[in-house]
């Protein structure tokens, strides 16, 4: 394996963009892909936004901005992927659009490429046997938001080999962040802990212990978190939170991970969060409200 310095991002999503932001401010080269050209614009639009606050914070100046976004571009097509040497997925949380798109990626990568994974739950190993090259293939977990969270989880499937798990581990090193190894359990290491909690904070206010605004007070004053269970469900989304909490459910056949009902009627109402404007709080005055 030659050292990584290209990189292909499939999803220009929250997490894409993130990826795509923090592999061009070390100085990798990176194209970004997504379904349409419209998302792609946004997700460049994302990173640009995200480097002008850092200039106005004087994290980094004009000079470092121009920089970083001159190794970023675009992908409409996998095969502009054809000459990367890693590719990560970010897309949905969905195990069969991730397979569709490993499969259509490694048709047209070189060999010795890498493929990895953003998945923040799905086992490592099956969607590495979508790709016809399961040798070369690693998760990589970055924690949302990427450029602020240190921690990036390394899972390694069944057949990863050891040339694309030190590759993977200098990687993260340059990106100065850290790495962690995670077993391919489902969820990993920190949604396995994580998504119960909030989880039960959503049972907590199905059965009526306490209200939202309660719920979330008590973890931040009480557990000096930086932000409620519930406040936090509705950033990470709650159609990916019920999403981890099902595949822990199912793979772990443990009725202590069964999805909170209040959980499942949320997401069914398309109340999603912040990225529907609506979760546990409705966000369409500016000023978050709690909606229980």
């Amino acid at each position: 394996m030659t050292e990584i310095t290209k990189i292909g991002v499939i999803g220009a999503g929250q997490m894409g963009a993130g990826i795509a932001q923090v592999c061009a401010v070390a100085g990798l080269d990176v194209v970004l892909n997504d379904v349409t050209e419209e998302r792609i614009d946004h997700g460049l639009a994302t990173i640009s936004g995200n480097l002008a606050r850092l200039v106005e914070r004087k994290q980094i100046d004009e000079a470092a901005v121009q920089t970083a976004m001159s190794h970023v571009g675009r992908a409409t097509a996998y095969e502009e992927f054809a000459d990367c040497d890693l590719v990560i997925e970010a897309a949905t949380e969905n195990e069969s659009v991730k397979q569709t798109i490993f499969k259509k990626a490694s048709a047209v990568l070189r060999p010795g490429a890498m493929l990895a994974t953003n998945t923040s739950s799905i086992s490592v190993t099956r969607l590495a046997a979508s790709t016809g090259r399961p040798e070369q293939f690693i998760g990589i977990h970055f924690m949302n938001p990427v450029p602020r969270m240190q921690l990036v989880e390394l899972i390694r499937g069944i057949a990863t080999d050891e040339t694309t798990f030190t590759a993977a581990k200098q990687l993260i090193a340059r990106l100065g962040k850290t790495a962690i190894v995670s077993e391919d359990f489902p969820a990993f290491i920190v949604n396995r802990i994580l998504l119960p909690m909030i989880n039960e904070a959503i049972y907590t206010l199905y059965e009526g212990v306490g209200s939202v605004e309660a719920i979330d007070t008590a973890l931040r004053l009480g557990a000096n978190h930086p932000m409620g269970p519930l406040q936090l469900a509705d950033f990470i989304g709650l159609d990916t939170v019920l999403s981890i909490m099902q595949i822990l459910h199912e793979g772990l056949a443990d009725s202590k991970y069964r999805p909170c009902p209040l959980l499942v009627k949320y997401v069914e109402a398309g109340w999603l969060g912040r990225k529907t404007q609506r979760g546990f709080y409705d966000y369409r005055s500016g000023t978050p409200v709690p909606t229980r």
